[in-house]
């Protein structure tokens, strides 16, 4: 996905409402918090190579019921390394990350706005261009990915604006 420089981009970020839920993140102070926890290579590289301030990012709740999109938010901050990686009694505690060398980054995210309604991954899966989107895509399990600006309209229309 080549964009110009300077250009916003959209993503969909997954979280688990039980752990992190949009509403978690709309109580924090600012509206903003820190997306820590991301374990794989390429969402890593999609927050450290490619994300930038002011990026608009739909909040998905996964391993609910049902799962969906929840709200807006946007990337408040630069990727930086992920201080979790280093807690050796933390969660996201990983022996091979360095502090001098960091493997996990993070980016920091900011509330913009619930949507009136949950939009159901299964209402997803039956738009009218929505049929490239990653997270409907089978076997796409990706907790940060890329969204087209088409596929960012529909699901703000979806939303009611």
């Amino acid at each position: 996905m080549a964009e110009e420089i300077g250009t916003r981009r959209y993503w969909l970020m997954k979280s688990e409402p039980n752990v992190f839920s949009i509403d978690d993140l709309a109580a924090c102070p600012d509206g903003i918090d820190h997306w820590d926890g991301v374990r794989n290579y390429q969402a890593r590289n999609f927050m450290r190579d490619e994300m930038k301030p002011g990026d608009g990012v739909l909040f998905y709740h996964s391993n609910a019921t049902p799962p969906g999109i929840a709200g807006v938010a946007e990337i408040a901050g630069a990727a930086y390394p992920d201080h979790t990686a280093f807690d050796p009694h933390g969660k996201y505690y990983d022996p091979k990350s360095d502090p001098g060398n960091p493997r996990w980054f993070m980016v920091d995210v900011r509330f913009v706005r619930r949507f009136p309604r949950l939009i159901p991954l299964d209402e997803l899966k039956t738009v009218p261009g929505l049929e490239g989107m990653k997270v409907i895509q089978k076997g796409q399990r990706l907790s940060v990915q890329p969204v087209s600006d088409q596929e960012w309209d529909i699901v703000l229309g979806l939303a009611g604006g």
